[in-house]
Order: C-alpha cells, then sequence, then structure tokens
C-alpha cells in the first residue's frame, strides 16, 4: 500500500502530507486508487485526517508544525536562491540545487539550506574546497545558509544508492542553476519513476550558469594535468582527515555517509540515509503488529 508507505516515511519527519501530494509519492496512475486506500486506512483508523493533511500516530501537533515551517521556507528560498547564484560562480561549477527540508518546503531555526552541487569532472575537489574555504574564511564555517555537504562531477551523474530515501531526495530537489547539467541528471536518474511515476521535473525556470571573468580564467589555467594533479591532492588530503576524524564508523557506513571517489562527494557523518530508512522500517513493522497489515520493507 503505496499511499501507507508514503505517509510512515514523512512522519519520521513529522510532516504530514495532503492528499495530493501523497498521490505524488506512489506508482500509482489514477488518483481514484490512491483515494480508495485513504478512506480505507482512515476507516480502520490507522490514519487520521486533520484538516487537509492525513497523520499517522497520535501527534497532532505536527500540523500547525508543518504550517509554519512552510512560511518559513518561503523567505528561506529566496536567500537559498541568492546563495546559489553565488555558487554557481565558483570555479568547475556545473549546476547548483537545494536539497534537504528546504526541499520539501520546510524550514525552521535549526534548519540549514542544503546545496546539492555538480562540478566538472576532475575538478570536484578543487571546487569543493574552494568553497569549503570561503564557508570557513567568509562565513566563519557557519553552516546555516550554506551546507555544501554533496558534490557529484557531470562524469558520474547517475546516484548508486537507489532507495526510497534517494529516490525522494532526487523528486524534491529544487534545481536553480545549470539546465543543461540537470537536463542530464535527471536522464541518468530515471529509475526514480520506478517509485514516483508522476515525477516530471520541471527546469524552465532554472538558469544558465555564466561564469565571470576571473572564474573563468581560473578555470582555463587549471583545465591540465596540473589541475587534476591538485584535484587528487586535494581528494586524499580530505580523506585522510575524514578517516582519522570518524575513525569510529564502520567501513561500510563510512564508504556510503562520507563517500570520496573522484566523483563524488558525500559529508553525512550521522549517515542520516540509514537512520530514516530503519526508522522506516521500524514503523513497518509497527504497523504489522498493531495493524496485522504487512508492507515490505525497505532496503538498508
Amino acid at each position: 500500500m503505496e499511499t501507507l508507505k508514503t505517509i510512515l516515511y514523512f512522519s519520521i519527519f513529522k510532516y504530514p502530507l495532503k492528499k495530493e501530494e501523497i498521490h505524488s509519492y506512489t506508482n500509482h496512475i489514477d488518483m481514484a486508487q490512491t483515494e480508495a486506500e485513504l478512506q480505507s486506512l482512515v476507516a480502520d483508523k490507522i490514519l487520521m485526517q486533520v484538516d487537509d493533511f492525513y497523520v499517522y500516530g497520535s501527534d497532532l501537533d505536527c500540523v500547525p508544525r508543518r504550517l509554519k515551517g512552510n512560511v518559513m521556507a518561503q523567505k528561506a528560498i529566496v536567500i537559498a536562491q541568492r546563495k546559489a547564484a553565488l555558487i554557481a560562480k565558483f570555479p568547475f561549477v556545473e549546476a547548483v540545487g537545494i536539497s534537504g527540508s528546504l526541499s520539501k518546503g520546510y524550514y525552521d531555526k535549526d534548519s540549514d539550506i542544503d546545496f546539492f552541487v555538480v562540478t566538472r569532472p576532475n575538478k570536484l575537489w578543487i571546487c569543493r574546497t574552494f568553497l569549503i574555504l570561503y564557508k570557513k574564511i567568509f562565513l566563519l564555517n557557519s553552516r546555516k545558509y550554506f551546507c555544501v555537504n554533496y558534490f557529484i562531477s557531470s562524469a558520474q551523474l547517475k546516484i548508486s544508492e537507489q532507495n526510497r530515501f534517494t529516490a525522494t531526495e532526487i523528486k524534491t530537489l529544487i534545481p536553480l542553476q545549470g539546465d543543461i547539467t540537470f537536463a542530464k541528471f535527471y536522464a541518468e536518474n530515471n529509475w526514480v519513476n520506478d517509485y514516483f511515476q508522476s515525477f516530471r521535473p520541471d527546469l524552465k525556470q532554472v538558469a544558465r550558469i555564466k561564469k565571470p571573468y576571473f572564474t573563468a580564467v581560473l578555470e582555463l589555467l587549471l583545465n591540465n594535468f596540473v589541475g587534476h594533479g591538485i584535484d587528487y591532492i586535494f581528494r586524499c588530503l580530505t580523506l585522510f582527515r575524514w578517516h582519522a576524524k570518524f575513525d569510529y564508523l564502520a567501513d561500510e557506513d563510512f564508504r556510503v555517509a562520507l563517500k570520496s571517489t573522484k566523483n563524488v562527494s558525500k559529508h553525512h557523518p550521522s549517515n542520516f540515509q540509514k537512520k530514516v530508512l530503519l526508522s522506516l522500517n521500524a514503523k513497518l513493522e509497527e504497523v504489522r503488529l498493531k495493524f496485522n497489515l504487512a508492507l515490505p520493507k525497505e532496503h538498508v
């Protein structure tokens, strides 16, 4: 039952959904199927309907919490758009999008603005280093409005971890800069349609990146074997530091949460993806025990 699994997933974040939103996160072709499932779940007292929202459990405060977060997100998105335009001016950036809670339309006092950055091949670690240095020097290492923790290069646009978490992140990603690169990114990740058949990214409002003169010159100077070498050195230095700092992580968790390859850089030491999927499976087990309703669990 796709509707229930969708609601359970978002209940992890205390984020209730409306009927149309629920339908968009299922593989149902017909809205009538989603409506029928919702009516059945409410009738069986598995879900509650609060105004236009469907809630699992007894946390009714999640509705006003969401509404307040939606209002704050409207202000935060304006800041994010400015920051994304700035990031796009950095050397070797090919595309910038918003991920995390803001990409789902939610923001509060504890939220960060997370950015997803696509770089030129063989220059990911140079690009990342420039952006991290900017954050440390000019923003005093504050990540509140400038959290750059996920980079991929355009040489490897397909996301390797294909599960409900990554599918949801790709679906909700808000592309802001780099229309051509994002078109290729979505084409490479059409596996998301296995989860959400109605997924149709709209790139009409995505800006085409134009580099300032200084950035263009720097890119030209480093677009050679010297630049490749510097990129490799930056990757090795970062990986060495992460291994020392996060030595408590198991090797498998490190490879996912702190992926550090030639074409991917993730800095998610809390391994949020694993935590979310484990939480979803725990909720699925809870539903099985309480309501005798078995749903397939997610691969972690």
